[in-house]
C-alpha cells in the first residue's frame, strides 16, 4: 500500500499574504502525513513543483540540483519535500510543472475561455518550461507504485519538449480551432495573441524564468516513455472539446 499525497496550497500570489496557511498545508500537513506513514510502515508518494527552483539555470534541472525557491509557495513546497523525506524512509517525491487536464481550473481551459471572450490576449514569452498533462503524470505515478521494487527518492516528471506560456497558448488556439464549432473557432481565430514580458504582467511574486525539469532519472528507473507536450495537448483537447 502507498499513500498518495497530492493536496497542496497552490495560489502562488495569494500565498504571499497567507504565509501561515500555505505553510500549514504544504509543509506542516505533509510532515504529519509522513510521520504517520513511517509509524504504520506505509509507503508515501508526494507531488511537488518546479517552483522550488529559482529559474536561473540555462540547462535542465536535475533532481539533485539545489533548490532556491523565489516565493512562499515554492519555499513551503520544498520544506514539505524535506519533511516528507526526513520523516518517511519510504518516501518518493515527484516534481512536476505546468499541470493541466480536462478537469478543474487550469491554464488550458482558461486560455480557451479567454480566446473566445477577448479580442486581444497578452501571454508571457520569457518563462520557459514544459507542460504536463495530468493523465500522463498519473500513468507515471502508476508505474512508480506498481514497480517490483519501491524506489524512494526525488524524481522529475513533465511531458517532453519545451515552450513558453505564449507558445503553449498559440498551440492551444491552433489545435482548438480544428475541434470547436464554427462560431467558437472563429472567435479564437480572431483573438489577437500577443507575446509580453513577465514584467508587463501583474505578478505579485516572481516566477522562475526557466524551469525545465530533467526526466532521465524517472524514465530510466521505471522504464517509461513520455509523450511530447503537443501530442498530450491534442489528447486533452479532443476529450475536452468532444462535446
Amino acid at each position: 500500500y502507498a499513500v498518495l499525497h497530492f493536496a497542496a496550497y497552490t495560489a502562488v500570489d495569494k500565498a504571499e499574504s497567507e504565509k501561515d496557511l500555505c505553510k500549514a498545508i504544504n509543509t506542516d500537513a505533509t510532515a504529519t502525513i509522513a510521520r504517520l506513514c513511517e509509524t504504520y510502515s506505509t509507503k508515501l508518494l508526494v507531488i511537488s513543483t518546479d517552483f522550488i527552483f529559482d529559474g536561473r539555470k540555462t540547462t535542465t534541472y536535475l533532481s539533485s540540483d539545489k533548490p532556491n525557491p523565489l516565493s512562499v509557495y515554492g519555499k513551503t513546497k520544498y520544506e514539505g519535500e524535506q519533511m516528507a523525506l526526513q520523516n518517511c524512509k519510504h518516501c518518493l517525491v515527484i516534481r512536476t510543472s505546468w499541470l493541466y487536464s480536462e478537469y478543474g481550473n487550469n491554464f488550458v481551459k482558461t486560455m480557451l475561455r479567454l480566446g473566445q471572450e477577448r479580442e486581444n490576449l497578452g501571454v508571457v514569452f520569457d518563462q520557459i518550461g514544459s507542460p504536463t498533462y495530468a493523465a500522463d503524470l498519473a500513468s507515471a505515478i502508476f508505474a512508480a507504485i506498481n514497480a517490483p521494487i519501491w524506489h524512494a527518492g526525488v524524481y522529475h516528471y513533465t511531458n517532453e519538449g519545451v515552450c513558453s506560456w505564449y507558445d503553449f497558448t498559440h498551440e492551444i488556439f491552433t489545435r482548438a480551432q480544428l475541434l470547436l464549432d464554427a462560431e467558437s473557432a472563429n472567435k479564437i481565430a480572431s483573438c489577437k495573441l500577443r507575446s509580453i514580458l513577465s514584467s508587463e504582467y501583474q505578478y505579485q511574486t516572481p516566477r522562475p524564468h526557466y524551469s525545465v525539469l530533467n526526466k532521465s532519472k524517472i524514465k530510466q528507473t521505471f522504464g517509461i516513455s513520455i509523450p511530447h507536450w503537443t501530442d498530450a495537448l491534442q489528447v486533452c483537447l479532443e476529450k475536452l472539446l468532444s462535446d
